[in-house]
């Protein structure tokens, strides 16, 4: 009969271990551990997972609070994995099991475990929570301060989770004031402990020349760093506006890696909830047709939110001519305008001198708003050198130059020299470090046509030398005067 087909498919599923633990059958867990003491940690055949996930993911707290507890011979798996890479923390999270989570919580349960997904317990509780409407399992995490800002393999954290609209409110409210008072905290610890500061050294360490500006920077930080540190002691201080600046060169000057320091620091002291710097140019931000410029330009703008937004050779928003009114670059520059009270992002404009001169008098509101202005002079021969030998010395897994070094012939002194010599002021005004990376590759270049494929030494198959440098910067002199 269908009812006693249905009863011996219970009776069935009861017998496991796996059974008892999802029906809250505390003396049938109890007596098959007896019996075989290794069923502890027993994974079933279609999730992999253990008694100690099915009872969690059904808050069936005694069960759960048993296994945490049970001193038999085995050692229970708490950071077990079933298939989808989840702990029976993130069992209890997604299934809104607050009991169980408070207990595994309790007994040390790894808060930030990352599912094969990337995603923690934090990211499974708010799901759950936006689709029931209950807040409770995130909440618990919270108060055990799970990271708000810890991101899934596409990049989300909790909070990206959530669709626009109202009904998630007081969810989105939650997880914003978490992650703003984490955010603070990382910054005072970064202060206290002068990490912060550190990290910046080393950072414009890497940078070649520019020592006006670095000083700059330098002042800069200090200033940033020490109102955090009178923050962290009680003092009421004004706010510093959000520090949206000016980078004004030549190409190749430093001015995309200033940036990225830049946004690494503001980071760090809690500026910003992000490093990521989003660099775009006119093309980027301006449409073709009337009403294109608009959203084009704030798509980019909230994808910039919480970093910079890096406008490179900002001067092609505004048109040479004013009697242009058919160019949709202004509009871009109102666009971008418009959001740099909010807090929200920092915006770095750069480009050449004498034309950024148009972005400053095209908006009375630009100079109010823009208060850093920094110049990136050009580099001399021997600061190219060192770009090159600071290139040469290091390289990633991805660079072109990986595994290749100079020849000891190659001094900062001898290259600087060959510089001067193989190439024009003019080009190298025009150029600046940008000239180094297709010197390098064409020194390699030629390195590989100079070479008898019966070489078999290791050094010399690796080694650039001054002629390949020199063959590379006639090479690269050739290029640039055939473009001109």
């Amino acid at each position: 009969m269908p009812g006693s087909q249905d009863g011996r498919l219970r009776l069935s599923k009861m017998a496991t271990i796996h059974g008892c633990a999802q029906a809250g059958d505390l003396p049938g867990l109890q007596k098959k551990l007896q019996e075989n003491p290794s069923l502890l940690n027993e994974r079933n055949a279609v999730m992999s997972q253990t008694p100690l996930h099915v009872a969690a993911g059904y808050n069936n707290t005694n069960i759960v609070k048993f296994l945490l507890e049970c001193k038999g011979p085995e050692v229970l798996e708490l950071e077990a994995k079933n298939m989808y890479g989840e702990t029976p923390l993130h069992m209890a999270a997604k299934n809104s099991s607050c009991g169980s989570a408070k207990l595994l919580l309790e007994h040390g349960a790894a808060l930030e475990a990352k599912a094969n997904n990337g995603m923690t317990p934090l990211h499974l509780a708010v799901w759950h929570a936006f689709q029931a409407g209950d807040c409770d399992t995130v909440s618990i995490l919270l108060g055990y301060n799970a990271d708000c800002s810890a991101k899934d393999d596409e990049g989300k954290t909790p909070l990206n989770h959530l669709p626009g609209g109202p009904g998630c409110e007081k969810l989105r409210r939650l997880l914003s004031r978490q992650m703003e008072e984490q955010r603070k905290r990382k910054a005072l610890e970064s202060c206290r402990e002068g990490k912060a500061m550190v990290e910046f050294e080393k950072a414009i360490s890497n940078i070649v020349g520019l020592k006006e500006l670095k000083m700059q920077l330098r002042r800069w930080a200090k200033g940033m760093l020490f109102d955090e540190k009178r923050r962290s002691v009680g003092l009421s201080i004004a706010a510093r506006r959000a520090p949206h600046m000016a980078f004004l060169g030549n190409p190749g000057t430093g001015k995309t890696l200033v940036a990225r320091i830049l946004g690494k620091l503001l980071h760090m002291v809690g500026i910003l909830p992000t490093d990521k710097v989003t660099e775009v140019q006119r093309t980027d931000l301006v449409g073709e047709f009337v009403g294109h410029t608009g959203p084009k330009t704030r798509r980019k703008i909230q994808e910039a939110e919480g970093g910079i937004l890096f406008v490179d050779e900002a001067y092609r928003l505004i048109p040479m001519q004013k009697a242009d009114d058919k160019d949709y670059g202004i509009e871009a520059l109102e666009e971008i305008m418009s959001v740099m009270d909010s807090g929200k992002v920092v915006v770095i404009f750069a480009g050449y001198c004498e034309p950024m001169k148009r972005v400053i008098a095209s908006n009375e509101g630009f100079c109010r708003r823009v208060t850093k202005f920094f110049h990136f002079d050009d580099f001399n021969t021997t600061e190219l050198s060192e770009i090159l030998h600071l290139k040469m010395t290091s390289q990633d897994q991805n660079s072109l130059l990986y595994g290749f070094k100079l020849h000891s012939s190659c001094t900062i002194e001898a290259v600087a020299e060959l510089i001067s010599r193989e190439t024009t002021e003019k080009q190298r005004k025009e150029m600046n470090g940008g000239l180094i990376d297709p010197l390098l590759v064409n020194a390699r270049e030629n390195l590989d046509l100079r070479l008898d494929f019966d070489c078999i030494d290791p050094d010399t198959l690796v080694t650039i030398t001054m002629e390949d440098l020199e063959a590379g910067l006639c090479q690269l002199s050739g290029q640039h005067s055939s473009s001109q």
